[in-house]
C-alpha cells in the first residue's frame, strides 16, 4: 500500500474544504515552467469536495514569464459504469450551468460537427461558458503561426472560432454532450429534485477499448475447477469476497448471500462494511432472466404502516412521485432492498444532503429553500400528513412492492404489465442481444 492509500485510510491526507480550519495549506513543489525553462512553483492540494469526491487542485506559477497553470483531477475510484450527459441548451441560463470534466472525457457539439477528444485537456471545475471559453483559447493559441504558413486554414478556423463564441449569446439552441467513460464528470441540474427537461443522462458499460485507455486491468474470469450447481447449499450460506471501500479505499469485506423473496424471485443481496471509516453500502442484484413484460407497481400511501412495506428497487427501476413531480431516473441509487421508508429516507439523502451543489459557492438561496422544501415534503410522507402515489416503473420487470395482503389483491396497489419499447430495449441493452441463430450468415 503507498504512502498515499495509508494516509487517506487514516483520512490524514484528503481534507475537507473549511475556511476557518488554518491547518489546511496546500504543498508548494519547486517545478520547471514549460514556458521559458526556469524554475516555478506548483501548489498541490489534497481536499474533499463535500457531499461528491476527493479531488487534487494544482496551480503553477512562474515569477520569471507570468505564465500559469491550474488543473483539477479526481483522486476518487473509477466508477463502475461510463456516463453520457446530453445537455439541451436553449438559454443563458443554460451557459451558467456548472460542469465538472474529467480529463478522460471526450466534448461534442453536434450542431458544429466539433469534439474535443478525451485526455487531450486536462480535468476541469468550470460552467459551459467556461468550456466554450476553453476551447477557442486552443484554437486561438497557434492562430498567428497558421496565419503566416497557411493563411487558407487560419480563415477556416477563424470563421469557426467565431461561430463558438456566438454559441454563448444562445442565438439558436445547440446541444452538448460529455461522455466520460470514468463516469467522474458532471453537469449541473438546476431544477433539483425535479426532472430536468434538458438533461439526460445514461450510463453505460465500458469495452475493454476504454478499461485499457483508463489504465484498469480487467481479470479474466476463471471458471472453478468443480463447479457447484447445489442452489440450496448457496441459499443457506453467506459468501465473503475482498474488495476496497467505495469511500475511502481501505480494505473491506463484501458478504453476499441468495434470498428467496416470497411471492416474487431470487435476488442476490451484498453489503460492505467497512472498519475504517465506518462506510457502510448495501446493493441487490435480481436473479434470473430479464422478464418478457415490464412492470409498473403505483401505491397509494393512506397510512403510515405502508413505510415498513417491503421493496426491491433494481438498477433499472425509476422512481416517481407525481404530487410532489418529482421522478428518480434509471440506475440512481442503484439497487436496493429496503422499505418504503428507507427508499424515502435515500431519496432525501440524494437530493439534500448529498447535492455536491448545495453548499459553498455553488448554492443560490432560491436553490436552497427548493430544496429544503423538497426534503420537508419528503418528511411529511414518511410521517403520514400527505396523501401521495409512489410509482416503481422498472422496463426489465425486476422490482418489487410488498402485498401486505397477499395472496389477495391490494386494494391500494396497482401492478401493470407491459411491452417495453424500442428505447426500453436500447437502455437494457437487448437489441445488441442475438440468442438464436448464431450459424446464420
Amino acid at each position: 500500500m503507498s504512502v498515499i492509500e495509508e494516509e487517506r485510510v487514516r483520512g490524514g491526507v484528503f481534507k475537507d474544504i473549511n475556511a476557518e480550519d488554518e491547518d489546511v495549506q496546500p504543498t508548494v513543489i519547486e517545478s520547471l515552467c514549460m514556458n521559458c525553462y526556469k524554475n516555478g512553483s506548483t501548489r498541490l492540494m489534497l481536499t474533499k469536495i463535500p457531499f461528491f469526491k476527493e479531488i487534487i487542485i494544482s496551480s503553477f506559477t512562474c515569477p520569471h514569464c507570468n505564465s500559469t497553470n491550474t488543473e483539477i483531477q479526481s483522486a476518487g475510484r473509477i466508477q463502475e459504469q461510463g456516463v453520457i450527459y446530453t445537455l439541451q441548451v436553449k438559454s443563458k441560463e443554460d451557459i451558467n450551468r456548472e460542469v465538472v470534466k474529467a480529463d478522460s472525457a471526450s466534448t461534442r457539439i453536434p450542431e458544429l460537427d466539433f469534439e474535443i477528444p478525451a485526455f487531450t485537456q486536462k480535468g476541469s471545475l468550470s460552467t459551459i461558458e467556461g468550456l466554450l471559453d476553453r476551447a477557442v483559447a486552443g484554437l486561438e493559441q497557434d492562430q498567428p503561426v497558421r496565419k503566416t504558413t497557411d493563411p487558407a486554414v487560419a480563415e477556416k478556423i477563424e470563421e469557426f472560432i467565431r461561430r463558438l463564441k456566438k454559441l454563448k449569446e444562445v442565438e439558436e439552441e445547440f446541444t452538448l454532450i460529455i461522455d466520460d467513460p470514468s463516469g467522474n464528470s458532471f453537469i449541473e441540474n438546476p431544477f433539483a429534485p425535479q426532472k430536468d427537461k434538458c438533461l439526460s443522462v445514461t450510463h453505460y458499460k465500458r469495452t475493454s477499448e476504454q478499461n485499457t485507455a483508463l489504465g484498469i486491468e480487467v481479470e479474466e474470469e476463471q471458471e472453478d475447477e468443480k463447479p457447484s450447481n447445489d442452489l440450496d447449499t448457496m441459499r443457506n450460506e453467506v459468501l465473503v469476497f475482498n474488495t476496497s471501500c467505495p469511500e475511502c479505499n481501505a480494505p473491506a469485506n463484501t458478504n453476499m448471500k441468495l434470498v428467496q423473496i416470497p411471492h416474487f424471485k431470487e435476488v442476490i443481496i451484498m453489503a460492505t462494511n467497512c472498519d475504517s471509516c465506518g462506510h457502510r453500502t448495501n446493493e441487490v442484484k435480481p436473479g434470473g432472466a430479464t422478464e418478457e413484460l415490464g412492470t409498473r407497481i403505483t401505491l397509494h400511501l393512506t397510512d403510515p404502516s405502508d413505510m415498513s412495506r417491503d421493496l426491491l428497487k433494481s438498477e433499472t427501476c425509476s422512481v416517481l412521485i407525481p404530487e410532489l413531480e418529482f421522478e428518480l431516473g434509471m440506475a440512481a441509487l442503484g439497487g436496493k432492498f429496503t422499505t418504503v421508508e428507507g427508499l424515502l429516507k435515500d431519496i432525501k439523502d440524494l437530493i439534500v444532503s448529498k447535492n455536491p451543489f448545495m453548499c459553498g459557492d455553488s448554492v443560490t438561496a432560491d436553490r436552497a429553500d427548493k430544496l429544503k422544501l423538497f426534503g420537508q415534503k419528503i418528511d411529511k410522507i414518511m410521517a403520514g400528513e400527505m396523501d401521495v402515489h409512489i410509482i416503481l416503473d422498472d422496463p426489465a420487470g425486476n422490482s418489487y412492492l410488498q402485498n401486505i395482503y397477499a395472496p389477495d389483491p391490494d386494494p391500494e396497489m396497482k401492478i401493470e404489465k407491459y411491452t417495453r419499447t424500442f428505447e426500453h430495449n436500447e437502455d437494457l441493452g437487448l437489441n445488441d442481444m442475438k440468442t438464436e441463430g448464431y450459424a446464420e450468415t
